[in-house]
């Protein structure tokens, strides 16, 4: 092989795994720094509103005007603290629920025919072919008091009057479960598919029940499933902002929210990039100790 196509080879094989990094850099970290930095400016009138960090002096030099007066503020307001409870409390029961939901459909899904499963997984998608916006919109309709909802209930003669539906917990969790249900079959379906059916049928030979056969061999199995969707639900509605602003009354309050109210109402980026921070790292903090014991746990001699 000659020099220059080695070289090219070489290069090529050390840009290709880096391209992942530089994406994540790019993305990710470059992203993290930025609000990273406003988080610890100060709040003011002007554009942008927030003072600049480094500030140059002929008689000083550089200087830097950093300051966590922002983090500070996050602990001693209780609205802060009350809005990251009820974010971390709604997105926790709404992930249990698309389990308990999830799961189901996941598992009939792979006992169901190899040519009807195509299908079937079309049908948890399709559904994301439509904007998201008006997927929540749709349920505003349907739950409000001259909606579908209520109109069906009182045409079944089980209601005389309208049910408050709309702007409660019951529609913000229903919201959620809807959209984010996918996130949850997907993964599931994934963990399920691959196990090996002749554990199964090991399991029934031994003389092991249906029921005790899932709780033994299939439950256990599948918790790497169960987990990244219990996850890909879990982070992404902690930070919802649409659905409890559209489904949610003036009780639901969750830190999206209050990432909006501060960011495009009262204009304060500094403390509302400290609300964003302090958020990921109280959801990122608890996924890495728990990936450093997987890995420890991995290195341990069996």
């Amino acid at each position: 092989m000659k020099p220059p196509q080695l070289f090219i080879n070489r290069l090529g094989r050390r840009l290709i795994p880096a391209i992942p990094y530089l994406w994540m850099v790019m993305f990710f970290l470059a992203p993290f720094i930025i609000v990273f930095g406003i988080s610890l400016a100060e709040s003011r009138y002007g554009i942008p509103p927030y003072t600049p960090l480094l500030e140059w002096s002929p008689d000083t030099g550089l200087a830097i005007k950093a300051q966590f007066g922002n983090y500070a503020f996050l602990t001693s307001d209780p609205l802060y603290i009350r809005a990251l409870i009820e974010s971390i409390r709604i997105a926790g029961s709404s992930a249990l629920i698309c389990l308990l939901l999830g799961y189901p459909i996941a598992l009939a899904i792979t006992r169901a025919p190899q040519r009807s499963r195509t299908p079937l997984l079309m049908a948890i998608v399709i559904p994301f072919w439509t904007s998201f916006l008006i997927r929540v919109y749709a349920w505003v309709g349907i739950l409000k008091t001259e909606g579908l909802a209520n109109a069906a209930l009182q045409g079944l003669g089980l209601i005389d009057q309208p049910l408050p539906l709309l702007h409660t917990a019951f529609s913000v969790h229903l919201g959620i479960v809807y959209s984010y249900l996918p996130f949850m079959i997907m993964p599931l379906y994934v963990s399920l598919e691959r196990q090996d059916p002749a554990l199964l049928e090991a399991a029934a030979d031994l003389g092991a029940g249906a029921m005790r056969t899932f709780v033994t061999v299939t439950l256990p199995l599948s918790m790497p499933g169960v987990i990244a969707g219990l996850m890909l639900v879990f982070i992404p509605a902690v930070g919802e902002f649409v659905i409890p602003d559209l489904l949610g009354g003036p009780e639901t309050l969750m830190i999206g929210k209050v990432l909006w109210t501060e960011f495009f109402n009262n204009r304060d980026w500094p403390l509302a990039s400290a609300v964003a921070i302090a958020l990921l790292v109280l959801l990122v903090a608890p996924l890495l100790w728990l990936e450093a014991i997987r890995l420890r746990r991995a290195d341990e001699p069996s």
